[in-house]
């Protein structure tokens, strides 16, 4: 057992990096859980907790949520300033976080938006807190929506942290860069990943495995800040399987898009894009009929 212990200190010593001893404090991943949980708690009273939670308990149990994920937020994100380089650490001051707590009425105005979609959307669903309940989707994308307000106000690594924490629950990987409007729905869910520069409009459907990703990451770091990925624009319905790549890239309003397209280049609104023996192709759904064999319900 000596031995062994010897072996990892040499290593430690060797590998650098990947150790952060004597130095300073960082986010944790464990706190990051906790918080992401109990934001849950507060968006949806009810639907995470054990118990029942009775109205008339509910502005002292907000109170002490709010009171207690503020706090320890707060301290997580003046760990992650830590991350920072010397430069931008010296200019950079902690954000307020009573401006972002401000905005959790607003996330869940856009949330019951997403729920509507989920449930109208879905023949399966038998009523609205089956949805909230049961559809991964919904807790990534309530993740998403609270930890894209930190990435807009210049919070280091705590948005991502925070996506990633529900990634690992859902299998939905969204990045907290992304824009999306709302009545969002997507289904199934498991495998899709929404890159970093996406923005996604209103009424916009995805089924699961759907990626909207760069076109090369071979430019790495000089890419950072730069728009990578694509647009979906309004009520667009986009089916299993389909990768879209590409910043120019955009998938103009009303269009459908098949399973297992791949597709780099821009289509206009109302086109229906799907694999016929082998081809791409390219239809104006205003001009014939969709095919009977894209409109299925899983």
């Amino acid at each position: 057992m000596s031995y062994v212990v010897e072996e990892i200190l040499a290593s430690y010593d060797r590998v650098g990096g990947m150790n952060n001893t004597d130095a300073y404090s960082l986010p944790s991943k464990r706190a990051i859980g906790g918080i992401c949980e109990d934001m849950l708690q507060i968006l949806f009273p009810g639907f995470h907790d054990e118990e029942a939670i009775h109205k008339k308990s509910l502005p002292v149990l907000t109170r002490h949520r709010v009171s207690s994920v503020m706090e320890r937020l707060e301290e997580q994100v003046r760990q992650s300033m830590n991350l920072c380089d010397a430069r931008r650490r010296g200019g950079l001051a902690t954000p307020s976080l009573l401006e972002f707590f401000q905005t959790l009425p607003e996330v869940r105005e856009i949330l019951h938006t997403d729920i509507e979609a989920a449930y109208e959307g879905d023949p399966a669903a038998m009523n609205r807190e089956e949805v909230i309940l049961s559809y991964p989707f919904i807790e990534a994308i309530a993740i998403q929506r609270i930890a894209h307000r930190l990435h807009r106000a210049c919070v280091p690594i705590i948005p991502r942290m925070m996506t990633e924490w529900a990634h690992g629950r859902t299998g939905i990987d969204i990045h907290p860069g992304a824009t999306i409007g709302s009545y969002f729905f997507i289904d199934h869910g498991t495998g899709v990943v929404v890159g970093e520069t996406s923005i996604i409009g209103n009424h916009v459907k995805m089924y699961q495995g759907v990626a909207l990703i760069g076109r090369s990451l071979s430019g790495g770091q000089a890419l950072r800040g730069l728009r990578r990925h694509p647009t979906i624009e309004d009520h667009v319905t986009i089916y299993a399987g389909t990768t879209i790549m590409g910043a120019e890239t955009v998938i103009g309003a009303h269009s459908t898009i098949g399973a297992n397209v791949f597709l780099t280049h821009s289509v206009p609104p109302y086109s229906l894009v799907f694999y016929e023996e082998k081809q791409l192709r390219i239809l104006d759904k205003r001009k014939r009929q969709p095919e009977p064999a894209l409109e299925w319900s899983i």
